[in-house]
Formats: structure tokens, C-alpha cells, sequence
């Protein structure tokens, strides 16, 4: 039938007519899923990661020290201030900035080693893939925690880059086990497998190949690195093992602790920093939920039931 109707437009058409224009194919373009955790949790994250990258060029000098002691929220401090005077909105934003990049910088680190150790030993195997599994395994089963308290009390502090680095150090190994198993699994596929039999390089496999069937799990240990180094630089900063020539949220609740503000009652010292902190983590967590049910169908099914049922 199709050559039949072909035949016919040929016949139909004029002696030294050109041919009719193809028509193009629509481009379907990026969509963000239709998710409302998603969204939310883009939503949240991306408010917060506003405050703290506008906010220091609009709240001016988080060290200025004023006559206006311990003073409430008012007018002219909107968040009051500080035992010295300094502007708690100004330090706020200045914090913000400061942990965002914490959380930020420890997840790049972290996903990139882990790509790095994971999917090119998963990959590879034999001897790289064993030496690669052990040093993962030595650093799974040390305490990140305490391994970071020892590392930063013996640094004394060291500034943030050093915190970055000791938090990072502890971050990757855990999600290097999970892209180890997907990449061994996906090396097994017959498109890896055409790939192979076909000449094209190692490198090429992996970058070309494989990862990109990986992103959705990429994505997850990424946001999950996050939270991890946001919470562990704040408990760092909390202890006084952090280093102090940056502001963040956990060098904040450890000056207010200092001062001991809960007792003289300056909650508006210590209840923004642990709001945002929590809010933050909370935005987080939508995102990684939400990543999940995209890389499971199962728990999409499920959510969809639970829906249905109300």
C-alpha cells in the first residue's frame, strides 16, 4: 500500500518539479519529571543556594562591630545581632555561602573519585578492580567521623579548603561501592559488548557507553555526598575542630554556643543557622527521593498505588 501511494505521488508530479521539502523531525527537548519532590527540593535548594551567593554583596560587612550588643530583631537588624555588635543577617548570608560550598565542592570530589575507583575498575576488573575494592573496603570500615575529628584536631582547624579535603577523603568510598556493582552490570550488555567487538577504546566505552546509563545513579550519590559534608563539616565546626577564617552554619552555632546564648535567651544566634541547616538537608533529601523513584519503576508503582487508594 505504501508503494502503491508512492507510485502515485510520483506519477502526479509535474515533469521538473522538484521534489517536496522533507519535513522535519521535531526535536524533543529536556523536560524536568514530573515530580512534585523534585521540584520542591530544586526548589528549596536553589532558594537557599540564592541567599547565600546574593546575599553577602547585599547585607554588607559580617564583621563590622557596632555599640548594638545582643540586640533582638528589629528594624535595623532584622536578625539582631551578635555579644559584639555584628549583624546576624550578615553573618547568616555570609554562612550560607560558606556551607553551600562545603557541600557542594565535598560532593564534586567525592562523585568524581568514586567515578574515577567505581566504574573504571567495575569496568576493567581483574587485579585494578581488586586494589581498587580493597582500599575501598579499608576506608568503608573506618569511622568517617571519628576519622575526621582525629584528622582535623591534628591539622588544628587548618582553614575550610582543609576541611574540604579531610570531609572528601571520608565521602568517597561508599559511593563507589554502588557505581561498582552498576558498572559491573552494565559491562555485561550487549551493546558493551558490540562496543568491544567493534574496536572502539576503553576510554571511550566508559565515557560514551556506560556512563551515561549511569547518571541517574551519579546524580544520587552526589546529593547524598552533599548532605553528608554539610552535617560533618557543621559537627566538625560544632566541636571547634572546623577551621574559623570562614563563616559557615556550624561556625555559627559554635560562636553562639560559646557565648551561651541559649541561656540569655538570643535565640535569633543559633535558631537561623540550625533552620536553614535543617531546610537545607530536608530540600536534599526531596531530591534524592525523587532520583530514587525515577531509577526504580517499583517504588514509582508504588507511589502511584498509594494515590490511587486515598
Amino acid at each position: 500500500m505504501t508503494v502503491d501511494n508512492h507510485t502515485a505521488e510520483e506519477t502526479a508530479r509535474a515533469p521538473g518539479a522538484r521534489p517536496p521539502a522533507r519535513r522535519k523531525r521535531p526535536v524533543a527537548g529536556w523536560r524536568l519529571p514530573r515530580s512534585a519532590k523534585l521540584r520542591t527540593g530544586l526548589g528549596i535548594v536553589l532558594a537557599i543556594g540564592l541567599v547565600g551567593a546574593v546575599g553577602p554583596l547585599l547585607t554588607g560587612d559580617p564583621h563590622a562591630v557596632s555599640g548594638a550588643v545582643l540586640r533582638p530583631p528589629s528594624g535595623a537588624h532584622w536578625l539582631g545581632t551578635t555579644e559584639t555588635g555584628q549583624d546576624m543577617l550578615a553573618q547568616l548570608t555570609l554562612a550560607t555561602r560558606g556551607s553551600v560550598l562545603v557541600g557542594l565542592v565535598v560532593g564534586a570530589i567525592a562523585t568524581l573519585v568514586s567515578i574515577l575507583v567505581g566504574v573504571v575498575g567495575g569496568y576493567v576488573g581483574g587485579k585494578t578492580d581488586e586494589t581498587f575494592s580493597l582500599v575501598t573496603n579499608v576506608v568503608l570500615v573506618v569511622p568517617s567521623l571519628p576519622l575526621a575529628i582525629v584528622i582535623a584536631n591534628y591539622l588544628d582547624g587548618g582553614g575550610l579548603l582543609v576541611t574540604i579535603l579531610v570531609i572528601a577523603m571520608t565521602t568517597w568510598a561508599a559511593p563507589t561501592r554502588v557505581l561498582r556493582a552498576q558498572a559491573r552490570s552494565v559491562r555485561e550488555r550487549d551493546y558493551v559488548t558490540a562496543a568491544k567487538a567493534s574496536g572502539e577504546r576503553s576510554w571511550r566505552i566508559v565515557c560514551v557507553e556506560i556512563l551515561p546509563n549511569l547518571l541517574p545513579v551519579v546524580a544520587a550519590q552526589f546529593v547524598f555526598a552533599v548532605i553528608f559534608a554539610v552535617l560533618t563539616e557543621a559537627g566538625l565546626a560544632f566541636l571547634g575542630l572546623a577551621g574559623f577564617g570562614s563563616l559557615t552554619w556550624g561556625t555559627l552555632l559554635y560562636y553562639a554556643q560559646n557565648a551561651q546564648a541559649l541561656i540569655l535567651g538570643a535565640w535569633w544566634w543559633f535558631i537561623p543557622p540550625g533552620l536553614l541547616m535543617a531546610v537545607f538537608g530536608c530540600g536534599l533529601s526531596l531530591i534524592n527521593f525523587a532520583i530514587d523513584e525515577i531509577i526504580d519503576p517499583n517504588l514509582r508503582s508504588a507511589t502511584r498505588q498509594r494515590k490511587a487508594s486515598r
